[in-house]
Formats: structure tokens, C-alpha cells, sequence
């Protein structure tokens, strides 16, 4: 769950980086083909598929036009029969749970704290986005919310617990994303004050998270990212994109001060 800059990094560097499903496209970005996971709900839903009984009520999305099968939870994942994406997913949980059991060290990035969630029985989707809704899919039973401190902490707390149960030697090492929104579906600020607020929300949940657990570490990427190198004359964002990827010299710049940090967590 380190990301993919991370994870090249990591393995650049001789660490033991777990790896399961590496032929899955979903997988590129992590450990597992979990694909990329924004904020802490989608995370705590990958700890209880993995571990216990997660079923949503409603598990997949069917394309109204191309009759894709999608995976609402996990981005963009597709299929061509529910009978392939069960099966897939049925591979997954247990890939998903050998990585999670291997891990000596597991570091979860939290990205935002916007999310869209079921009505009926408050799971989060991982984007409204892909065929299903380009195609017109219903998703009048899915709400977006700004969720806030003690959510996101609950949810952490939640995986805390999980882990401590299926892989009690597990260090917990914990980032906030660097990468700012590009967009909001609030209506009451801009998108630069609702990234702000994103972050700072986060920021203050992995501090009280931290402070709670011996085995949980913050490392500061989003501080190094946004506050360090501006201060240092230097940009983070990669030039001729968008203002919210983030250059190639800050990784480096990052990843450094990580190994520098950590090189006793192999």
C-alpha cells in the first residue's frame, strides 16, 4: 500500500517487498491487487474482506451498455462474466490475506477524506467513475460526504485491530499522500481549501493514531512534499502536468530520508 514510486524504490534498494498477483494489473501499486486505495474506509474494507465476512449488498456493478462487470470497491477492475469477477476476488482474499500475514512492516497511505458511500449499508465505493457510470448506471444510492476526524480514525483503529489479530508482529507505518485533489464535489469550498482540510484532517488523525500504538510510526512524505521543499526554493509538482503529481527529485528527496529513517525495517 506504499504506492508505486514507493514500491520501485523499495525494491530498487534490496528490500523484501511482498508481492502476490504480481501478473494481476491491479497489483502494480502494491502487494496485492487491492489497486489504488484513497481513503481509510476503502482501506478498513480491505482488512475485513480479507479477514472476515465483507459483503456488501450490492457487490458489482453491471455496465448498462457493454455489460462489463465492475468492481466498485477496488477503482476500475473489470470483467466479462460475474462468474470471472467472483472467482478473481475469491483468488484475491486469499493472496490479499498471505500478504497481509507476511508483512514485518506495513505502511498505509492515507489520501483524502472525501468519499461516496452507500446509502442502505454505508460501504464506500473506491470512485464513481469507469463504464458503469460513464454509461449511465445508476448511483442514486450512493451519497458523497466529507468524512471527518473520528471516522477516520475509527477505521484505522478498526484495521489496527484486525492486523493485531492475524499478524500481531505487523509494525504499522503510516503516511499522508503528498498528491493534492484535482477536483472536489463540494459546493461550499474551492478545491485548493478542500484539499487543505482534506489533508489537515488526516494529518491530525495519523498523529492521535500514532500517539496510541507502540508498533504505529508516522513518516513525514506529506511534509517533506509540501512544506520542506517549498521552504527549500525547490517545486513538488512535475513539470507540464498538473498541480498535483508529484516530480521525480521529490520522491528521491523522500524515499532518501526513508531508508536514512528505516533501514532497520527490512
Amino acid at each position: 500500500m506504499a504506492g508505486l514510486a514507493g514500491k520501485r524504490r523499495l525494491i530498487q534498494r534490496g528490500y523484501n517487498y511482498v508481492a502476490e498477483e504480481t501478473q494481476h494489473p491491479a497489483a502494480i501499486h502494491a502487494s496485492a491487487a487491492w489497486e489504488r486505495v484513497y481513503n481509510t474506509f476503502c482501506l478498513r474494507q480491505i482488512f475485513e474482506y480479507t479477514f472476515e465476512n465483507w459483503q456488501p449488498d450490492l457487490r458489482w456493478w453491471i455496465s448498462p451498455h457493454s455489460q462489463k462487470v465492475q468492481d466498485p470497491y477496488r477503482r476500475i477492475i473489470l470483467y466479462d462474466q460475474i462468474e470471472e469477477a467472483e472467482a478473481d476476488f475469491a483468488q484475491h482474499r486469499i493472496c490479499s490475506r498471505r500478504a497481509l500475514q507476511q508483512a514485518a512492516v506495513l505502511i498505509l497511505t492515507l489520501g483524502l477524506t472525501e468519499i461516496w458511500q452507500d446509502r442502505a449499508d454505508g460501504s464506500v465505493i473506491s470512485l464513481p467513475s469507469g463504464p458503469y457510470v460513464n454509461e449511465g448506471g445508476d448511483m442514486s444510492r450512493y451519497e458523497f460526504k466529507v468524512s471527518r476526524y473520528g471516522e477516520n480514525l475509527e477505521n484505522l483503529e478498526r484495521i489496527h485491530t484486525i492486523m493485531m489479530r492475524h499478524n500481531p508482529d505487523c509494525k504499522l507505518l503510516v503516511t499522508i499522500s503528498p498528491v493534492n485533489l484535482w477536483a472536489t464535489f463540494r459546493k461550499d469550498l474551492d478545491v485548493i481549501s478542500a484539499s487543505c482540510n482534506s489533508k489537515a484532517t488526516l494529518r491530525a488523525v495519523a498523529d492521535e493514531f500514532t500517539l496510541r500504538h507502540e508498533n504505529v510510526v508516522y513518516f513525514p512524505a506529506f511534509e517533506m512534499a509540501t512544506i520542506y521543499q517549498p521552504l527549500s526554493g525547490q517545486t513538488y509538482f512535475t513539470d507540464g502536468r498538473e498541480n498535483y503529481h508529484v516530480n521525480k527529485n521529490t520522491v528521491k528527496f523522500i524515499m532518501r530520508h526513508f531508508f536514512k529513517f528505516y533501514s532497520g525495517m527490512k
